[in-house]
């Protein structure tokens, strides 16, 4: 007994069944998914730059904000990212420098969050030759912003 030698055919699509189908199905699935990152990624505004004299804490964001290089008052800003159970009670104040010399730190006071924030204010007498940051104490532990220089 012989057996007739396999037939050659032209290469083309597999025949139509339920596999094709599956395949279409999740291709269409993908390109949606794709163009729906897509869009969402043209919708969303650019990633701001970090503001200048903020210190990027694990859990917050310390800002120092004034006149820098001039006397003037000087507002400093404690923010949570998340939420937290009670507020934390923190000492807030400055810290200036020159090419001579890094000054202790002064102090605005120290006051309770409130919805996770505190801000304190103080007068400054600052020369223009000199740089300031932002220095926040909590429990025995210091945490600075980065120098702003005039």
């Amino acid at each position: 007994m012989t057996v007739p030698a396999p037939r050659r055919t032209a290469p083309g699509p597999p025949p139509a069944g339920s596999g094709r189908r599956h395949r279409a199905g999740r291709t269409a699935a993908a390109v949606a998914v794709l163009g729906l990152v897509a869009a969402t990624a043209a919708a969303a505004p650019a990633a701001p730059a970090a503001p200048t004299g903020c210190g990027v804490l694990v859990r917050g964001l310390l800002c120092l904000r004034g006149p820098v290089g001039a006397p003037g008052t000087y507002t400093l800003v404690y923010r949570r990212d998340e939420p937290m159970l009670g507020e934390l009670t923190v000492r807030l104040g400055y810290q200036r420098k020159n090419s001579r010399i890094t000054a202790f730190p002064g102090w605005f006071g120290t006051g309770r969050t409130r919805g996770g924030t505190l801000r304190l204010s103080g007068r400054v007498e600052m020369p223009a030759d000199e740089c300031i940051r932002g220095v926040m104490e909590h429990t025995a532990t210091v945490f600075v912003t980065k120098w702003s220089c005039g």
